[in-house]
């Protein structure tokens, strides 16, 4: 089949029925994307591999610099039922997405972009795309191609930030070994934000433990960050990195 480029048209107009909470609420297009600058991707499942691993995350993980460059919401669109969806993004969480379901394919439908799984057991789901809506008008799409399979080449985040802002450059990855009411794990973690890198919280008890850092570091104090694959060390040592 051969997939419709939106660009320039308004998107479709479309109520989803989401679960907030313990209540249902209505949420329409009009809500989603009226006066607002809006990124959408769309991707085949919940809990899929290539979503959960990568579309997914790096969405979140750059939703505050594509703040900063103006945008308004990152909305996940993808047909599965709302109860998933939240599961989903808790699962995940990704708490700087909105997850919308588009359960019955009708807005998926209407972009042109509702294709058969039925190979895979999945009935109809949509194509992996991404795009910029401005009040609710396509400004840009980003297709993946028609191959076999599920490409992941075209829609993903990085894609579309430097779409948005050419010369953008990424920062290094950033994880940090932390521990519930380490008062040195909050203060390496307000500095890393006040620096503007995102980063990746393991937390010891829930995440890992504390031979996970021994292993990793040979120390057994937290905080332990890693900035861009090296070993930086605890709050006073990110101090030091960040004042060189």
């Amino acid at each position: 089949m051969s997939f419709k480029d939106m660009t320039g048209q308004k998107v479709p107009s479309v109520v989803f029925h989401t679960r907030q909470g313990d209540s249902w609420v209505d949420v329409s297009t009009d809500e989603l994307f009226n006066n607002k600058t809006v990124i959408v991707f769309s991707l085949p499942g919940a809990f899929t591999p290539t979503c959960s691993s990568t579309h997914l995350p790096r969405y979140n993980e750059l939703a505050s610099e594509f703040k900063a460059l103006g945008i308004d919401d990152i909305i996940c669109i993808s047909v599965n039922d709302t109860f998933v969806m939240n599961a989903w993004k808790e699962a995940q969480e990704s708490d700087n997405i909105t997850v919308i379901p588009d359960g019955n394919g009708e807005f998926t439908e209407k972009m042109g972009l509702l294709v058969d799984k039925d190979d895979l057991g999945f009935g109809k789901r949509s194509w992996r795309y991404s795009m910029l809506v401005k009040n609710g008008v396509v400004e840009k799409m980003f297709i993946e191609p028609e191959e076999p399979g599920d490409p992941f080449k075209v829609s993903d985040a990085d894609t579309m930030i430097k779409y948005i802002k050419p010369d953008w450059s990424d920062k290094p990855s950033v994880s940090i070994f932390t521990k519930p009411g380490c008062p040195f794990c909050a203060k390496a973690k307000k500095l890393l934000t006040e620096k503007g890198y995102p980063f990746e919280e393991i937390v010891l008890g829930h995440d890992a433990s504390t031979t996970s850092v021994r292993a990793i570091t040979g120390k057994t104090s937290v905080p332990q960050v890693f900035i861009g694959g090296k070993h930086i060390g605890g709050s006073d040592d990110l101090e030091a990195y960040f004042a060189k």
